[in-house]
Order: C-alpha cells, then sequence, then structure tokens
C-alpha cells in the first residue's frame, strides 16, 4: 500500500478543564524528521508524544505543534509599589507647603498613577489529578491528529499509486516492444552477416564454421533477455512492495534505480529500428515516476 508523506491535520478538544488545540503538518522527508513543540509546563510529554508520532509514520518530516488554554479563572494579585507612592506624598507635601495645591492624597488618586499599582495574573497551579487528566487529554488529541492526518495521506497515496501503477503498466509494455524490436535487429544482423559471408567464401576460402561461431557471438553481444528478465521481476517485486502493508517508498526508489540501470543496459546492447527511441521514452517514464516516489512513505 503506497501512502504519501504530505498531510495537514488540525483537532481541537474542550472540556471543563481546558481548550487544547493540536496542528499537524507533514511533508517529504528522507528519514523521519519530528519538530514537536508543546507548553512548557507539559514539556515532559514530549518524548511520550514523539512515540505516539513513531508508531503512525516511518518518514517524513512532521511537526506538531500542541496548544493549552486553562478554563479556570486566573488568580489576581495586585500589589502596591510603596517606594513610588512614598515620593509622591512627599511630593505632593512638598507643593502643598509652597501653597501650589491644596488637599490630601486620595485613594482613587493612585489609579491615575500606573506606577503605582501592578496587577498580576498568576496561572491556576493544577493539583496531580487535574494534571494527569489534561495530559491524557493532550495525548488523546494528538492520537486524534494523527488519525486524521493518516486519513489524508492514505488518500493522496491511493492517488500516488493510480499514477505510478498507469506508468509502470507503460514501462513495462515498452520493455516488451525493446524485446521485439531488439529480436527483429539480431535477426536482420544474422542476415546481414551471413549475405557477407556468402559473399566473401565466392572470392576466397573461408571455414564457415569459424565464420558462423563469430556471427553467433556477435549476435550474442546484442542479446538483451538477460536485462529483460530482470526488469520483468523488478515490475513484479514493485507489485508486492505496493500491495503490503508496509511502507515502501524507499524500497520503490532502489528499484527505480535498478530498472534504470537494465534500461540502460539494454540501449547499449540493443539493435534495431525503434531502439533508441523506445529506450529514451522508457528513461523518461522511470525518471517521472522516481520524482513521484520522492513522496512516498
Amino acid at each position: 500500500m503506497i501512502k504519501s508523506m504530505t498531510g495537514f491535520a488540525s483537532v481541537t478538544h474542550e472540556d471543563d478543564r481546558a481548550t487544547v488545540g493540536v496542528t499537524m503538518r507533514s511533508v517529504n522527508h528522507r528519514y523521519l524528521d519530528m519538530q514537536v513543540r508543546v507548553p512548557q509546563a507539559m514539556s515532559h510529554l514530549e518524548s511520550r508524544l514523539r512515540g505516539c508520532v513513531q508508531a503512525r509514520a516511518s518518514r517524513g518530516r512532521v511537526e506538531l505543534a500542541v496548544s493549552v488554554q486553562l478554563r479556570q479563572e486566573p488568580t489576581l494579585t495586585v500589589a502596591l509599589n510603596e517606594v513610588f507612592v512614598a515620593k509622591l506624598s512627599g511630593a505632593l507635601d512638598h507643593a502643598r507647603a509652597a501653597g501650589l495645591i491644596q488637599g490630601t492624597l486620595q485613594p482613587g488618586d493612585l489609579l491615575r498613577f500606573p506606577q503605582a499599582l501592578t496587577v498580576r495574573e498568576d496561572a491556576t497551579e493544577l493539583d496531580a489529578d487535574q494534571r494527569a487528566a489534561l495530559e491524557e487529554t493532550i495525548v488523546q488529541a494528538v492520537e486524534l491528529a494523527l488519525a486524521d492526518l493518516d486519513v489524508m495521506r492514505r488518500h493522496e497515496g491511493a492517488m500516488l499509486q493510480t499514477d505510478l501503477d498507469a506508468r509502470k503498466t507503460g514501462v513495462a509494455a515498452a520493455v516488451d516492444d525493446v524485446a521485439r524490436l531488439a529480436a527483429a535487429g539480431e535477426a536482420h544482423v544474422r542476415e546481414r552477416l551471413s549475405k557477407r559471408v556468402a559473399d566473401l567464401s565466392a572470392d576466397v576460402s573461408v571455414d564457415a564454421a569459424l565464420i558462423a561461431q563469430e556471427v553467433v557471438r556477435f549476435a550474442a553481444r546484442s542479446d538483451i533477455s538477460e536485462e529483460t528478465t530482470r526488469f520483468r521481476a523488478h515490475v513484479a517485486q514493485w507489485t508486492t512492495l505496493t500491495d503490503s502493508a508496509e511502507p515502501c517508498g524507499r524500497k520503490l526508489d532502489f528499484l527505480l534505480q535498478e530498472m534504470n540501470r537494465e534500461v540502460n543496459t539494454m540501449g547499449s546492447k540493443a539493435d534495431g529500428p525503434g531502439v533508441p527511441e523506445t529506450v529514451i521514452g522508457i528513461k523518461a517514464e522511470l525518471e517521472k515516476m522516481r520524482e513521484q516516489v520522492q513522496n512516498v512513505e
């Protein structure tokens, strides 16, 4: 089964404790490369979340981001800047003595000075049971996001497999054409050499058996039966890999290298009208398949 390495998923989980948001995106990569971002207070969960990803993906660059918004009201702390208020009171006393102002400093006057009061929100501390429950909620949200990501990667993988299977069938048929054209070319070479030998025999004395052996050797050098057999074996192995439940991207990439090697050898050995053009067409299709396989897990 072919599965793509490209996908995206976003999950939001809400309960009476918190709102947990999980965003995941993945792109192609030679190996499994993970980037995990979690709130600092939950950093100890990172290794567990990495394990969740590893259980679902074997290749690709996977980015996981987790956000947590607690529903409990934060504790407010109001602090008086005593040093500032003392300095302010002294300055007002000096101004009052100089007859510049009248009256005393009132509590409401302090609200006009941001430096006088500091209002701070303190995060609500969770007890052990609340923290454990929140951690399980985060893990569940990540698992849901991974399931959605897997669905998207499988869907795109099915599209990739349709395209690759069509191209695989095409190159297999083209290799059969090369084998047919090469056989016709070999027969033509045998006929041409036999005619040349016959013409030479009329003028000089030659060893017919020796000449026949040389004709056979020359024709054997253009025989591509081994290459076509190995290519067909690679095609059969391709089908086995894509029908398996195991990730197959790296193995398919290796098979394409071997297929390309066999086709290059066919092109250098085979002789016959249409062989070079057909070989070039096969190599172009194999290159397109190689580009597609870079996205296969």
